[in-house]
């Protein structure tokens, strides 16, 4: 589905697990260009890298 979303930015906290992966990550399918946001620096590297491989907007 193209919601238009390539190229547009969008912030999600919370998104290193759970609902805020998965919000994150579906943005970023959609072309997004997403900022992640979490207390785990750890789990953020690790989420930045699986969304990066997968998606066609940036994650950072």
């Amino acid at each position: 589905m193209d919601l238009g979303l390539t190229g547009k930015a969008a912030f999600v906290a919370g998104s290193s697990k759970g609902l805020g992966k998965a919000s994150a990550w579906e943005l970023a399918r959609e072309g997004a260009n997403v900022v992640i946001s979490g207390r785990n620096e750890e789990e953020l590297q690790r989420t930045q890298a699986e969304l990066q491989a997968t998606a066609s907007g940036r994650v950072e």
